[in-house]
């Protein structure tokens, strides 16, 4: 008997140890796979510069970054400050669920309920804000609630200055459908600033960027961040240089690293500074999205059959699900930046991506395929009719 407990023993150790060696291969694998991909990626899209995380089971298990951050050739380092864009809107959503785990918030309640008078009498803040002096006489703004605001759904364009008489105006009611609106952020940030009597920036610098240790991010431009940062290139491959951004915009001012972003990935992952209910939220399927892509942001609702299935506004991320279950994803970019971060809630795996060349998006659904396997995320929505981008 102890002569075939201790062979089972050798056995269930030899076992393990097979286990072990054939995952360290398949890591291996998945590693030089990634690194030919990127590199000859780069040389096909001239792509200057991009760097990676990847999160398993919540936690950062590797973390590169290839090509350069400027003109001169400096090289683009895991530490590296590159513009956040867009990923901004997610870390916001993650500090509106602490404050409404502590009550100071509720994610039903219309704006008007914070608000000290009307929203369209606040003229003096178009400056800083927008101009919400140009909503008077439409009273539909009072139906506004955080979660719509969240969910894309106000029923505004992208941002007022962008219709043709620059100003601001409803195109649905609130809470009718998606329609992508950086407005609606920086309205959420004026109800927590004006309504709340806080101070956004410094919200989300003790509930976010000290607790996860992200030294390398903010959401104002800080002096220290020029000793390693990252300028950018645009599609027809013109340097453009790092824009100091002066004043918190929750639609899009962070800064950060490709170390410091994959921290916080891995903790919201984890869910950790949220009660499991919140994290759950933020997440969930709030809205359906029956547009063909994501952009332009007031298209009409594509026919049935042109719908991407099982696809919807979370608060701040998108939710999808897909063959390996729910996942969700957020993208970030302008002219001269590309970022995205895609996760797997069962498995808890994440990948993000930073780049500062937008020729490098055509990447991402690759990338993402290598790390993750086929996740379902539709990418045609994401970038519209890029070739690349279909499935």
């Amino acid at each position: 008997m102890k002569k075939i407990l201790a062979c089972s023993a050798k056995l269930c150790l030899f076992a393990f140890s097979m286990a072990i060696s054939l995952q360290c291969i398949a890591q291996d694998e998945v590693k030089s796979t990634l690194d030919d991909y990127v590199i000859q990626g780069m040389q096909r899209t001239k792509a200057q510069g991009l760097a990676i995380a990847i999160i398993e089971n919540g936690k950062v298990t590797r973390v590169s970054s290839w090509g350069k951050r400027n003109v001169n050739g400096d090289p683009l380092t895991t530490d590296t400050v590159m513009y956040g864009a867009s990923l901004t809107k997610a870390v916001f959503a993650y500090t509106v669920m602490q404050l409404v785990e502590e009550g100071k918030l509720d994610l039903d309640t219309s704006i008007a309920h914070y608000l000290p008078k009307p929203l369209p009498e606040y003229t003096e803040e178009a400056r800083k804000y927008a101009a919400w002096q140009h909503l008077a006489g439409d009273e539909r703004w009072r139906k506004i609630t955080p979660r719509i605001l969240l969910t894309h759904s106000a029923g505004f364009a992208n941002f007022g200055f962008l219709e043709p008489d620059g100003k601001l105006r409803f195109h649905f009611d609130p809470g009718a459908r998606y329609a992508y609106s950086g407005e609606g952020m920086i309205l959420l940030q004026f109800v927590i600033e004006r309504g709340l009597g806080l101070d956004l920036g410094k919200e989300m610098q003790t509930r976010v960027f000290d607790r996860f240790e992200m030294g390398k991010t903010s959401m104002m431009w800080r002096p220290d961040f020029s000793i390693n940062l990252a300028d950018g290139w645009k599609e027809d491959g013109s340097a453009v240089p790092h824009d100091q951004r002066s004043k918190t915009r929750a639609a899009g001012s962070m800064d950060t690293s490709i170390a410091d972003f994959a921290k916080f990935a891995a903790g919201y992952v984890r869910g950790d500074g949220l009660q499991s209910n919140s994290r759950e939220e933020l997440t969930r399927p709030q809205l359906a999205i029956h547009t063909v892509s994501q952009f332009p942001s007031l298209q009409a609702p594509a026919a049935p059959e042109q719908r991407h299935k099982h696809l919807a506004a979370g608060l701040g991320v998108i939710s999808f699900t897909g063959p390996q279950g729910a996942g969700f994803q957020k993208g970030g970019h302008n002219d001269s930046t590309g970022n995205t971060w895609v996760c797997l809630e069962q498995s808890k795996n994440c990948v993000v991506i930073l780049s500062n060349d937008v020729r490098a998006e055509q990447l991402f659904p690759g990338i993402v395929k290598i790390i993750l396997g086929e996740t379902g995320f539709p990418w045609s929505w994401e970038y519209g009719s890029h070739e690349w981008a279909k499935p």
